[in-house]
């Protein structure tokens, strides 16, 4: 064994100041979460509440298995836009009957559920991971449909919401609904492409067109229980495949549908069915990474933390050791680790991570990619020694691995070593950052210098004098713009990752996802792209 060593000192004044400041941006999250949770306001729960409904997290509660958790994913959706906090949908996996599930749920206390611009996305990326991992997905519906200013952005996307549920279906993972209000419209095609349907008696109301639509489209007067009612889909229509007496009673039958799955799952157990703790304290990881982005931090310091009895076998130690690879074990499953040590990737690194990444898929070891880098390195050395192809070589190993990947940003992640380091665009199976996490083409202070060079050179060009009081403003102004736009609340509002997590959560987190992703196969790429040596 390979046990890590720690020189934490919790006491120095570095490891305060950076818990400070961690916890600073931990209460803004929590403030986020908050608005989320709240859902349309205290008048709309309460009128919710008076009709007898459940509010969407209490229909988790209730759906999933006593005592075991629930993985929240894109829980800011929406944050620093237009729109609510939480984007009026909650997504997440979560244990029903013993299956881990993607779930979904309306939240009618935001405008009755209607799906906005940032609930499509949300949903959407629900449906992605469902279909990636292989994990049977449960709608709890009640949606008023499209979100009429916006139907612009999300009619002619939102169609895909419906391919991706019979898209499930043909791979043969179950999709189950249950409607506990209105599903009009579009919203009523999610019941419709269920394998599974659960309607509930004098509430549940399914229709393509609610009776003032159709009075207007065809002169037909009609009421909504005859039009889309639960009995009536139940006894007529057929879409209804069980009609509950109420809320609780649907619950009780998503969870019976769920137990009848004969659900298996194809990936292997883990290796070690009693993993050992960490041997140091998580609550320490709130002081390790750097206040300061520009200041490294030992990243073994972090998988002292997250891994199985803090056990690490690095690979290559001495060789490109600014970034540090390895193997150990994170609840029971054998992973294989890819992580910043020194922000820049050099050309050593990037060879090294490219050997190391062939090496998991031909072992199927999934990968966790921990984020701190500034991007490759640039220069004249560097590019004449193929700066620029090496870092493909690693972008490519990245981009043909078939083994799954995790990813977390823990500090900085620009340029393309965003990309190296598996990035969103690189699609990770699952994707969380810090609080304290930033990513951006570059810092914010080097794109307003490059922009400041550039405008220079522009000047002299032209023969004019460079106004320096107007450039002082362009680079305040810029630095600000990317300072916020580059911060962990404001790209998991735009669902650039799947939620920001406490860091002490890390390794329940990762738990989680390693666990959803062996309900599917675990297997590595068969060949790769051509390496440009």
């Amino acid at each position: 064994m390979s046990i890590l060593n720690s020189a934490v000192d919790v006491s120095a004044p570095g490891h305060v100041a950076n818990r400070a400041a961690l916890l600073d941006r931990l209460a803004e999250l929590d403030a986020a979460l908050d608005q989320a949770r709240a859902g349309g306001g205290a008048k709309y729960v309460t009128r919710h509440h008076a009709r007898g409904k459940l509010l969407p997290r209490e229909r988790i509660e209730l759906l999933v298995d006593a005592d075991s958790p629930f993985l929240e994913l894109s829980p800011v959706a929406a944050y620093g836009t237009d729109f609510p906090v939480g984007a009026s949908v909650v997504t997440g996996i979560g244990v029903v009957e013993g299956v881990e599930c993607l779930i979904v749920a309306n939240d009618p206390t935001v405008r009755g559920g209607a799906v906005n611009p940032w609930s499509l996305a949300k949903t959407r990326r629900a449906g992605e991971i469902a279909l990636a991992n292989r994990l049977p997905m449960v709608n709890l519906v009640e949606s008023a449909g499209a979100d009429l200013p916006t139907q612009a952005e999300i009619f002619i996307p939102g169609g895909r919401v419906f391919r991706d549920l019979t898209r499930l279906s043909a791979a043969g993972i179950p999709t189950v609904s249950v409607v506990f209000g209105n599903a009009t419209a579009g919203g009523a095609y999610v019941p419709g492409m269920s394998d599974h349907v659960i309607m509930i008696r004098d509430r549940s109301q399914v229709y393509l067109a609610g009776p003032p639509l159709v009075k207007m489209a065809t002169g037909e007067v009609t009421d909504d229980e005859s039009l889309g009612g639960a009995a009536m889909h139940a006894a007529t229509s057929g879409l209804a495949d069980y009609l509950a007496s109420d809320e609780r009673d649907g619950i009780r039958l998503a969870r019976q549908c769920v137990r009848r799955l004969n659900w298996r799952k194809q990936g292997p157990s883990p290796r070690t069915a009693v993993p050992q703790p960490p041997k140091y304290d998580p609550e320490e990881l709130l002081g390790i990474t750097s206040a300061d982005l520009k200041v490294p931090f030992d990243p073994r310091e972090v998988l002292a933390r997250i891994l199985d009895g803090s056990d690490f076998d690095e690979f290559k130690p001495a060789y490109g050791d600014a970034l540090v690879t390895g193997w150990g074990e994170l609840h029971g499953y054998p992973v294989g680790v890819l992580a910043n040590a020194r922000g820049v990737l050099f050309s050593a690194e990037a060879q090294k991570a490219a050997q190391f990444i062939q090496l998991a898929n031909a072992s199927n070891t999934p990968l966790i990619f921990l984020q701190n880098t500034t991007g490759y390195m640039v220069g004249t050395e560097y590019e004449q020694r193929g700066i620029i192809k090496h870092g493909a070589l690693m972008i490519n190993a990245v981009s043909n691995s078939t083994v799954p990947h995790l990813t977390v940003n823990l500090g900085a992640s620009y340029g393309a070593g965003n990309y190296g380091m598996c990035g969103r665009a690189y699609e990770p199976r699952f994707l969380f950052t810090w609080p304290n996490a930033k990513s951006a083409v570059m810092g914010p202070a080097q794109l307003a210098g490059v922009l400041s060079i550039v405008a220079r050179q522009a000047a002299a060009a032209r023969g004019r004098d460079y106004d320096e009081e107007s450039d002082a403003a362009m680079r305040m102004m810029v630095e600000q713009q990317i300072e916020s736009q580059s911060g962990a609340l404001f790209l998991s509002g735009r669902l650039y990752d799947d939620g920001v997590i406490d860091p002490r959560d890390t390794r329940t987190v990762l738990g989680l996802c390693l666990s959803a992703i062996h309900s599917g196969p675990v297997q590595g790429a068969a060949g790769f792209g051509v390496f440009r040596m």
